[in-house]
């Protein structure tokens, strides 16, 4: 009786164990599956902080490397007063021109010396060309010579224009022709500009000619 049985029991038995090692193979392809998946995704983590150290580290030399620009602004600032200081000399170099130009005045031929006109009020003919001669020869140049019939000159006189560099010249030049020396009358008040020396009778010529 047992023995039609048998075939019919064993055969659901064998089933469930098919089954079984279906699922276990199933569940050893996820295993396996997810193993590897996880693996990946572990070493892709362990690269990203990594790489940051690098980066931190580069951010830490650009702060170095503004320090250098910074120490080489004093030294640009150190030429600018050099360059102030070569203005001082121009101004030393003045004085010493203004310096120069004084020993001129100090001598004596500083005198000025305007044209002489030179004109006869005596009865000696020529002795105004004589005269001339002799204003020439003492560093006077003459303008004019002539003669003057307008009235009787006392004696022989330089005249000058008061006011004028003419006066100390005609004071000068009196000294020389040993004459008299006086403003301009009204007579002559008009006439060209310079000193008038009218010789009378009386002149006597140079002062060095003096015997």
């Amino acid at each position: 009786m047992s023995s039609p049985d048998s075939p019919s029991t064993s055969h659901p038995a064998r089933a469930a164990g098919f089954a079984l090692i279906g699922v276990a193979l199933v569940a050893l392809v996820i295993g396996v599956f997810t193993l590897f998946s996880g693996g990946g995704d572990g070493d892709r983590t362990a690269t990203g902080p990594s790489s940051q150290p690098p980066t931190s580290g580069t951010a830490s030399e650009s702060p170095s490397a503004t320090p250098p620009a910074s120490t080489e602004q004093p030294p640009a600032s150190t030429p600018a007063p050099t360059t102030t200081t070569d203005t001082p000399p121009p101004a030393t170099s003045a004085p010493a021109q203004s310096g120069a130009a004084t020993p001129p005045p100090d001598g004596q031929p500083t005198v000025a010396k305007p044209p002489v006109r030179v004109y006869n009020n005596s009865t000696i003919s020529g002795l105004a060309a004589q005269a001339a001669d002799d204003v020439e020869r003492s560093g006077w140049d003459v303008a004019d010579t002539g003669n003057y019939s307008q009235g009787q000159i006392p004696t022989t006189t330089v005249y000058y224009r008061p006011g004028t560099d003419e006066e100390e010249s005609a004071k000068a030049l009196a000294t020389v022709m040993q004459a008299r020396v006086e403003a301009r009358f009204d007579g002559i008040q008009g006439a060209h500009d310079g000193i008038i020396v009218i010789v009378t009778n009386d002149y006597k010529g140079l002062q060095s000619t003096k015997k």
